[in-house]
Parts: C-alpha cells; structure tokens; sequence
C-alpha cells in the first residue's frame, strides 16, 4: 500500500537527543527531575526542572538542595494563571514566582498555584521575575508530556550540570532539542503495521500505522479504496478525540466529522484518506481537555479555556500529516476541513492542497457554543 516517494527530510536534532527529550518526557511525568540548558545572547542558563503537576515533598527537597543556599527555586506560570494570583504581567507568556525563604510552600502548595482551576485564598509570601531561555524549554517540556505547563526550577551553574547529572542520574536536554523535538520526531515516522479492516460506510478500508523512532505515539492513516496517486486525494486530518469519536460527547462535533468523512470519500468513488493524528483536544492531551472543558462550564470558551491553562489556542503540529502522506506517495490533496489552518500547516511541509473540500454538520444543543467560536475567532469556513 505505502510507497516510498522520496528519503525523508533531515531532522533538525539528533536522533540521540531525539531519545532523551522522549526520555525526559516520561521522566517528567513520574515527577522525576531533569536538566535543560539554553542559550541567549552569548549567555548560559541552566536549570534542574520538575513539572508541578505530579510535584511531591520528596521532589521539592531534592530540588531544594540543588538549589543550596541560594534558595532560588522558583514556579513557572503562564501569565493568564499569574494575573489570576494578582500579579500583572507585561507580554511574556510566562513568569516565574519565587517563595520567601520561610514561607513554608510545600508540594501541595506549587501544586494549587499551578493548577487555573483553584482558588488560592492567600499567595505566599515572595516576589516575580522574567524566566531564562532554559525554563521557557522546560515548559515547552511539560507541554510535550500533556502536563500543565507549569514546572519548578532550581538554578544550576553551567559548569556544574554534567557532574550533577552524573552524581544523580539525570538527563540533560539543550533547548534547541526540546524545541525541535516534535518536527525532528515527525521526520522518522516509519510504517510499522498494515491491516484490512472493513468500516461501516465503508468496506473496502485498510488502516496504516506510523511510529517514530523514538517509539512514541503511533499516528494512523485509513485508506479508503484505492486513490489514484497521479490525481489529487481526497482527505482529512482528523485529531484524536476520545470523547467525540468513541463515547459520542455532544459538546464538540468530532465524531459525526469523522464518521461523515468516512462516509463523504467511500461515497466519492474515488477513494481517499483519512490521517487519524494522535492529538487530542487540539494538542493538548485528553486530562487536559477535560480541564479546559471544566473551565469552559464556567463560562470560558473553547480557545479562552485552552490559554487559561497556559497553552496555544491550537498546539497541533501538522508534520505528521505531511509525512504520511509523503511515504504513501501522495504530493497533492483535496482536503475536506473548515479549518483554514489546516490548509497552511500541509502546505508549508511541501503539501499542495488543490481544494478546500467544506465539511460541517449541524449543531445539536449542546455544541452551538462551541461552533460559533470556532467560526467567529478561530476563523472556521461554515
């Protein structure tokens, strides 16, 4: 089924520093501690990182005595979060808070400022600062592992970095890698399985998984008939959604999308792909979209609850979708979407999209809302 049109394109970091950003990825779920160093104007930053989401006592002290004496351990937040806590920020997206040395903030503390669905009744004592290059990377970091994007640092001396992670076992990352990690992972896709499996408004259906080489999230392709490769394809980019697409949640309007796209290319008789990319809720992973729905029933919409968690609108990337097709030897498409971003995303890995295929259906009660956002900021073509 797949052909091969042309070698990958080269990635933009290492495949050993593709594996230890993965690494440090499940690292930073476990609530372990990792290491990132960047870069800015000629000087250094380094800092040990824990995300705040799964941050425990024991984490907390072993950061503390990185820190030493300096006791600049410090939480990352993004600004909506720290304007909630009564700082006003200037234009960064995130700022750091650092306790006073006897304020007594604990684990549970960090945790509770972190998270935009509480209310802290009293901030502890301290002050706020800018965040280093190495920081805005390791919230980058917690991004890429669905976490809050909200981590703990402590300050490491450049010089000091490779005997602490040796004395430690930690894993150092350099920005640059945490920041190219998900384009430079999208580049080593690579077919792992190939099935026949018939669909219900459509028979005739094979389902193609890729993986990438650091072994992380498969992403599939369902081809439907047999597109002719020489003409443009019918397709769609549908992103994951668990509560659309398996349990029928009637807040989004995934699932009649995805099965209506299956429905509109078998009927098209010309076959067609639909590229199921594994990036829930826009790109911020499934627990989160569950919070942002939890923001969203009090009174925030699809996009404001998203950044009132401290992400993108939208932090899909659409690199993935542009190698998938590029392997199954597809360099033209007719794209059913409302989505006018998706249009620029394939185009600008190399995808000529020849024609904007619309694709809506009606609301049902529960997702007018929703739509209307999406029409009215997110610029969606009803």
């Amino acid at each position: 089924m797949t052909q091969s049109a042309a070698a990958p394109s080269q990635a933009y970091i290492s495949a050993t520093d593709l594996v230890t950003v993965s690494r440090a990825v499940a690292d930073l779920r476990r609530g372990e501690i990792v290491l990132v160093r960047g870069q800015a104007n000629g000087i250094v930053h380094s800092v040990a990182v824990i995300a705040a989401e799964p941050l425990s006592d024991h984490g907390l002290a072993r950061l503390d005595e990185i820190a030493g004496k300096s006791g600049n351990t410090a939480i990352v937040l993004p600004r909506v979060r720290a304007r909630s806590l009564g700082q006003t920020c200037k234009n960064d997206h995130f700022i750091a808070f650092v306790s006073a040395k006897k304020s007594g903030v604990n684990a549970q503390t960090l945790a509770e400022i972190a998270n935009p669905l509480l209310d802290l009744e009293t901030m502890p004592a301290g002050a706020w600062r800018p965040v280093s290059m190495a920081e805005n990377a390791a919230i980058r970091l917690a991004k890429l592992a669905r976490l809050l994007p909200a981590v703990v640092t402590a300050p490491v001396a450049p010089e000091q970095l490779e005997t602490l992670a040796k004395t430690q076992n930690l894993l150092v990352l350099q920005s640059d890698s945490i920041n190219g990690y998900e384009d430079a992972s999208a580049a080593t896709l690579r077919q792992v399985s190939e099935a026949r499996v018939p669909l219900e408004n459509a028979e005739n259906a094979t389902v193609i998984a890729f993986r990438p080489e650091d072994g992380g999230q498969e992403h599939l392709a369902i081809v439907i008939d047999q597109p002719v490769k020489d003409q443009p394809v019918l397709i769609r980019l549908h992103s994951e959604c668990f509560t659309g697409d398996l349990i029928g949640s009637l807040r989004c309007d995934c699932g009649p999308q995805l099965r209506g796209a299956i429905a509109e290319i078998a009927k098209s008789g010309q076959g067609g792909i639909i590229l199921y990319l594994r990036q829930e809720g826009r790109g911020i992973g499934l627990v989160n979209k569950l919070r942002a729905y939890a923001l969203q029933d009090r009174g925030f919409d699809t996009l404001d609850a998203n950044e009132e968690l401290g992400f993108d609108a939208d932090e899909r990337v659409y690199r993935p979708a542009a190698e998938m097709l590029r392997q199954m030897g597809f360099e033209t498409v007719r794209l059913l979407t409302n989505n006018p971003e998706k249009l620029t995303g394939l185009e600008s890995w190399g995808v000529t999209v020849a024609e904007r295929v619309p694709h809506k259906f009606p609301s049902n009660g529960h997702n007018e809302f929703y739509l209307q956002t999406k029409k009215d900021r997110a610029g969606h073509l009803f």
